[in-house]
């Protein structure tokens, strides 16, 4: 489950970024809204970013994604024509003479634990890392390994199995990926590890990533096409049915529609609407996610889907059983609600003159208790809109 990511010289945001889904517990509306792990703070189960067009809601996604990338592929070997993950995933301010180092820090709970791990790094090494772990019912807190550019050093608990092994350790590696693929007796970072690589991605764009629905789909419509069904007619696409058929070609996908006749016809899935793809897909990942208690994070959740819709995906994660996690970025204000949202779910981003992102929350403002949400964001009382000028367009004589 996340706490915080924080991220640092990446892309737009140049200064020190912290996105922070703990709940405020002055706030006691919506209290389904909210994860509640039996310790004083509780966190957010779903939380909407918003922000004008390049203001940097995209790069904050970015940042997640390259943290996880970095993470994952770091230890790969590196040869001639293939660069390190962080020289392929160093991407600092772009507007500056001096490019410094990128940071990126997460916070996660695992069980009774929280996990607090972060790096330093530029296109030629891993400049510092850390992890740390609390138990939550005692406050104790150990290091796992802090390292800098002239050492690393372990806590008491791995220290005998990871000390042999530290003079191996590449420049380029991070020490989280590099200790997760050895063989280990402890299982800390393998464990840590498996939490943070289960982030859940949606891709941008469900056409050109057709080989998930080619991944997932088959197995849900032979273990569980009646709850995929009783989905496809909750959000009204006229689909009666779904099925499948392998072919040289690959996977051939058909949903059924009944006629003004009564019979049913087929159609192929790819001729189903943008929404109706983007909806079986975000269905397989909002399933994955509550059945495993995972987090999804989707970069402009509100495209070719009506707000009556994306309303229904996001209260599918209000359930009580689960500590999934949705982060979605969007421009769509018809839930920014206080009938629907917290004020510490909503967020925005926007960018200066000088192409510095900033993040901000609705709960960092002074809200009245009557105040719209909506009309006093798109008023211009948060920010994260964009400043139109004026524009005349003539036909030339």
């Amino acid at each position: 489950m996340l706490v915080q990511f924080t991220v640092k010289n990446f892309l737009s945001f140049r200064e020190e970024t912290v996105f922070d889904m703990t709940a405020i517990n002055a706030y006691k509306e919506h209290p389904g809204n909210l994860i509640d792990i039996g310790t004083k703070e509780k966190y957010i189960r779903v939380a909407a970013i918003y922000g004008a067009n390049a203001s940097g809601k995209t790069n904050l996604c970015a940042a997640m994604v390259y943290f996880l990338r970095i993470v994952a592929e770091s230890f790969n070997n590196v040869s001639d024509d293939y660069s390190a993950a962080i020289e392929k995933y160093y991407d600092p301010f772009s507007f500056e003479r001096h490019k410094g180092n990128s940071e990126f820090e997460v916070v996660e709970i695992l069980g009774d634990y929280e996990y607090k791990y972060g790096f330093e790094y530029n296109a030629n090494r891993i400049v510092t890392e850390w992890l740390y772990r609390k138990n939550l019912r005692t406050n104790r807190k150990v290091v796992i390994f802090e390292r800098t550019t002239d050492k690393i050093e372990f806590g008491a608990s791995v220290r005998k199995e990871c000390d042999v092994y530290k003079e191996q350790l590449p420049v380029e590696t991070l020490a989280l990926s590099f200790f997760n693929k050895l063989k280990l007796q402890t299982d800390t970072f393998r464990y840590f590890y498996d939490c943070i690589m289960s982030t859940l991605i949606v891709p941008a764009s469900i056409r050109e990533d057709a080989r998930l629905l080619e991944k997932y789909l088959p197995g849900l419509v032979d273990n569980d096409k009646p709850k995929l069904l009783e989905f496809l007619t909750a959000i009204d696409t006229g689909i009666k049915d779904i099925d499948y058929d392998e072919t040289e070609k690959g996977i051939r996908f058909v949903t059924f529609h009944r006629g003004k006749d009564g019979r049913e016809y087929p159609l192929n899935l790819y001729n189903e609407s943008e929404g109706t793809l983007k909806s079986i897909l975000l269905y397989i990942y909002v399933r994955k996610a509550i059945q495993s208690s995972r987090l999804i994070l989707v970069d402009e959740l509100n495209i070719k889907l009506h707000p009556l819709l994306l309303k229904f995906i996001i209260d599918l994660f209000y359930d009580n059983d689960s500590t999934a996690q949705l982060i979605y970025t969007t421009h769509d204000t018809t839930l920014m609600d206080k009938k629907f949202f917290r004020r510490d779910q909503i967020w925005f981003v926007q960018k200066d003159e000088f192409g510095y992102s900033e993040l901000s929350a609705l709960s960092d403002f002074k809200v009245r208790s009557d105040a719209s949400f909506e009309k006093d964001y798109l008023a211009g009382v948060y920010g994260g809109i964009p400043y139109l000028g004026e524009f005349e367009m003539k036909e030339g004589e």
